[in-house]
């Protein structure tokens, strides 16, 4: 096991001491061994890609046959169809370990007068299914949002996927093939043609931030550090409202801090004062400078680049911040605000995501973004 205390970003090993085992972890893990399709969207740096990874090598424990596709990998930019579509097929025969099994290159020859799709369609279907004729193959999708900006179409990969979980009940063998996916999107987004039936099918895993009763990895890694763990914790996530970066972020500042001086002490009121400090100094305050890794800038960004929508966006934002109760329609604008991270659906109506984000993302910077 990894005994990195505290991640800061970025993608988590399977077996890191500091992974954060959600209720989602088991979700994802029991769905996808019964079979079921599962799509995991969610903001930026919620731990999707982490809980990927975990979820991967307990499968491939237990027998299955997983492949991971990164799609910003296979890229996104002045890529043409057969490029993007021979990509995934690459990235098939590479993850499942085809070498010397197919020779992909005659193969290609051998489709090429056929739809890019219908390639696709008979490698898993002629090539996967015949060289692992027993197994069960979960194929992991992540930063699925990139295929966004393609210039070209891609409703067909979509509608394939779907073809896959409703021949189901016509091909025994699609009952081996399963699929997760992972990115910021929403599943209206994936296929936006109105006239295609909508990419509603599978399993919704849900990521919600870090409970206290979740986090006892974090808390043995401050343990060194502090004399009330378990109360730091508990103030940290006051703070972070357990978004998982963040919070990473500020176990680690603690770690900083005390190992360099005694800057902690067992009274309760001091205990939050000094996380209400650090909070200040080393997030809030002249947040742009200290935001590294990225991770305000990219809330930020998420908002601003919602072009048309960005007003209608910071209209709801600031009357949630004004105390009103915005109840949950489902809209672009307010599924685009919850893919930003900025705020969170609770009970049925949206809230801000931490009090981090309400001090920096405050009544005065939408003010200044909407004058």
């Amino acid at each position: 096991m990894s005994k990195q205390q505290f991640q800061v970003g970025g993608s988590l090993e399977a077996d890191a001491s500091c992974y954060v085992v959600r209720s989602s972890d088991e979700k994802i893990y029991k769905a996808l061994k019964a079979g079921e399709f599962c799509y995991v969207l969610n903001s930026r740096q919620m731990g999707k890609s982490s809980i990927l990874v975990r979820t991967k090598k307990r499968l491939q424990e237990e027998g299955f046959k997983c492949v991971f596709l990164d799609m910003t990998r296979i890229g996104s930019n002045d890529i043409t169809p057969q490029q993007w579509y021979y990509g995934i097929i690459t990235e098939l025969w590479i993850g499942l370990n085809l070498f010397g099994k197919v020779n992909l290159k005659s193969w290609f020859k051998e489709q090429e007068k056929i739809s890019f799709v219908q390639q696709l369609s008979n490698f898993i279907e002629y090539i996967i299914y015949t060289v692992f004729p027993q197994d069960k193959i979960v194929i992991f999708i992540d930063e699925i949002d990139s295929i966004l900006s393609l210039n070209f179409e891609v409703a067909d990969f979509f509608a394939y996927i779907r073809f896959c979980y409703n021949n189901r009940t016509v091909n025994l063998e699609y009952h081996r093939l399963n699929f997760a996916i992972f990115g910021v999107s929403t599943p209206s987004d994936l296929i936006a043609d109105k006239n295609r039936t909508p990419f509603n099918i599978g399993t919704a895993i849900e990521l919600n931030g870090f409970q206290l009763h979740e986090v006892q990895s974090l808390v043995e890694g401050l343990k060194p550090y502090v004399a009330n763990p378990q109360e730091v914790i508990a103030e940290i996530l006051h703070w972070t409202g357990g978004q998982p970066l963040l919070t990473q972020k500020l176990c680690q500042v603690v770690k900083e801090v005390t190992s360099q001086s005694s800057f902690f002490i067992k009274g309760e009121l001091e205990k939050r004062t000094k996380i209400a400090e650090l909070v200040r100094d080393c997030i809030i305050h002249n947040w742009e400078l200290q935001d590294e890794p990225e991770h305000l800038r990219t809330v930020r960004d998420r908002i601003e680049r919602s072009d048309l929508y960005v007003g209608k966006m910071l209209s709801i934002y600031q009357k949630i911040l004004q105390g009103k109760h915005i109840k949950i329609d489902d809209s672009y604008e307010q599924m685009q605000l919850i893919l930003s991270g900025l705020v969170v659906k609770n009970e049925g109506a949206l809230q801000v995501n931490n009090c981090i984000y309400q001090n920096v993302f405050n009544l005065e910077w939408v003010s200044k973004k909407t004058n």
